[in-house]
């Protein structure tokens, strides 16, 4: 059966085409043109979708009139989920960090997992043995460090990530462009780096999922095996999907 997910972020909306289980299609990006596009192209069957960025009536409304079958809002107080959680306040959670909650709970069943998802806010979050969502950390991401340093000094220029993201990055910057790039990436990679080794004290079998647009920059610098899964968002959806609607 075919389904769709859409993940309308701060940054980019991005769509994931299954055909059951499987992802068989993603894009980021996209316009709502674009949206209208690839469901008229794909014809799923149900749909689901989520935002962190504006209601989603509007997205559901054109949704609707395309898909023939269920189209779930995904509200992470509201919709009934495969995982439980712990979090204080369900209401203020954002929908792609318990999405990616899901996801990683059907794809590392039974296992502690540190869920890495490092885009416009860089959150690291705890699913404990596979099944309990407990919280975690919600930092800024790189690119809003960049621009912070910008706008909130009088003098320092706006600095954007390096061509080659995976390419070593020196230690001590010798020109202001540099010293930023090292205070900036060197300093979030030690971030995440320390989470992840606070969180293996006390999970000794931690694994840790690496979700987000900026993964290909944190992947060689972070410690231990470390999963990449950048559509952890997309396969959660479908997860929450295929719960409520039996698929």
């Amino acid at each position: 059966m075919r389904t769709l997910a859409l993940d309308i972020g701060n940054t980019a909306v991005k769509y994931g085409c299954f055909e059951g289980n499987d992802l068989v299609e993603t894009a980021s990006g996209q316009t709502r043109e674009q949206v209208v596009a690839a469901v008229q192209r794909w014809r799923p069957r149900h749909a689901v979708l989520a935002s962190v960025a504006a209601p989603t009536a509007t997205w559901a409304a054109m949704l609707r009139q395309e898909v023939n079958g269920t189209v779930l809002e995904f509200q992470p107080a509201a919709t009934p989920l495969p995982i439980s959680t712990t979090y204080a306040t369900p209401h203020t959670l954002g929908a792609d960090r318990l999405a990616a909650a899901v996801g990683a709970a059907w794809l590392r069943p039974g296992h502690d997992t540190l869920i890495v998802d490092a885009g416009t806010a860089i959150k690291c979050d705890l699913v404990e043995g596979g099944h309990t969502f407990r919280g975690g950390s919600i930092a800024p991401g790189l690119a809003m460090r960049f621009r912070a340093l910008h706008t909130f000094t009088g003098r320092l220029p706006l600095v954007e990530m390096p061509e080659e993201v995976a390419a070593p990055l020196p230690l001590t910057g010798d020109d202001t462009v540099s010293s930023i790039r090292s205070g900036v990436l060197n300093g979030a990679a030690a971030e995440v780096n320390g989470f992840i080794t606070s969180y293996r004290e006390q999970y000794p079998g931690l694994a840790v999922v690496l979700a987000g647009g900026d993964a290909a920059f944190f992947q060689p610098r972070l410690k231990g095996l470390i999963f990449g899964i950048p559509e952890l968002v997309l396969i959660g959806l479908h997860r929450i999907l295929a719960y409520n609607v039996k698929l």
